[in-house]
């Protein structure tokens, strides 16, 4: 028999346990302003269920304005006003589901100080000029101030990862073992007529963009984000050709029909490559996409339970190498 105080311990550890949910590592989660996107509040469809048309490319930038302030669906959800009000939101959501979350954006390092549990520090680089330098870089990973270099989004700028402008800065990644997470995938529907200078096109959405980084740079850590949606062949050929290549399900798990996504993750997954898919929200503005994310794989029913948790959690854990005692309530399945 267990000596009380021994029983009244292992009794509080098991209530813990069956209190707690099982955790999850977020790969893709934005530290942003609430305006980011567009005066707040913005709404979207998550998931939706059709595509609005226009007449006319000159119509879209406008009409998609227009869905953001007027969302004419069952299940809107909506940006909050202030940028303490999306952190606020967005942390709770971390602590009550147990996730854990690569965050990057202009408030990354404000939200490591409200919850430094829960955030591991991811640098947002777009090749901009006003992004840190090489040197400035090594400093800032060799001191722990960032952990992922990502989100990377220079295919929005219409920058190619084999762009000699980008290759200083993956073969810092490489030397120094920093993951890198990177867009290679589907923007927002019209992106290339929307987003100002309108740099994105649909042809370098193909993960088969990273076919010459990665030949470069065996020794690096890869994570496409978007899993380079819609292009699934190439996903596919570019996963079996590059055994280090992980993808993410980021936007598409809450921004595209959920059958489309249940079909695409499938795919991924009945060729093989389950092991190499991490959970990623690709959190903006809208801290309820977190939810409608994770339901995305949760309701999956085409993936086992152990499945589910490689995707939800194993997978990432392995990438980032993330030791057992990384956060006690991130010690188990």
């Amino acid at each position: 028999m267990l000596h009380p105080v021994k029983l009244l311990i292992f009794t509080g550890a098991v209530a813990l346990a069956q209190s707690a949910p099982p955790p999850i590592i977020d790969i893709h989660l934005r530290a942003l302003n609430a305006a980011s996107q567009g005066p707040p509040p913005l709404s979207v469809c998550a998931p939706p269920t059709a595509y609005s048309s226009v007449e006319s490319a000159a119509a879209w930038p406008p009409a998609f304005l227009s869905l953001l302030r007027n969302t004419s669906c069952d299940h809107p959800i909506r940006s909050p006003l202030t940028d303490d009000d999306l952190m606020e939101q967005t942390l709770a959501i971390l602590k009550r589901r147990n996730i854990i979350a690569v965050t990057s954006g202009p408030r990354t390092e404000q939200w490591h100080k409200a919850a430094n549990d829960r955030i591991i520090p991811g640098l947002m680089f777009n090749l901009q000029p006003d992004d840190p330098s090489l040197s400035a870089m090594r400093s800032m990973f060799q001191s722990g101030r960032f952990k992922v270099f990502g989100e990377v989004g220079i295919q929005y700028r219409g920058i190619h990862p084999a762009d000699f402008r980008f290759e200083p800065y993956l073969a810092l990644a490489e030397e120094l073992d920093i993951p890198l997470a990177i867009h290679i995938g589907a923007g927002p529907s019209g992106e290339p007529i929307t987003a100002g200078a309108g740099a994105l096109r649909a042809r370098v959405q193909s993960l088969l963009v990273l076919e010459a980084p990665l030949l470069r740079h065996p020794r690096l850590r890869v994570v496409a984000l978007h899993a380079g949606w819609p292009t699934l062949d190439d996903t596919v050929a570019m996963l079996w050709a590059h055994p280090q290549l992980h993808v993410d399900v980021g936007l598409i798990s809450f921004a595209i029909p959920r059958a489309a996504f249940h079909s695409y993750l499938r795919t991924i997954v009945d060729a093989g490559f389950g092991k190499r898919v991490l959970f990623g929200s690709d959190q903006m503005v809208w801290p309820r996409a977190l939810e409608v994310a994770i339901d995305s794989i949760e309701s999956a029913p085409f993936l086992t339970p152990s499945q589910k948790r490689d995707i939800l959690y194993n997978n990432a854990a392995r990438f980032l190498r993330l030791s057992q005692d990384h956060n006690p309530r991130h010690n188990g399945n």
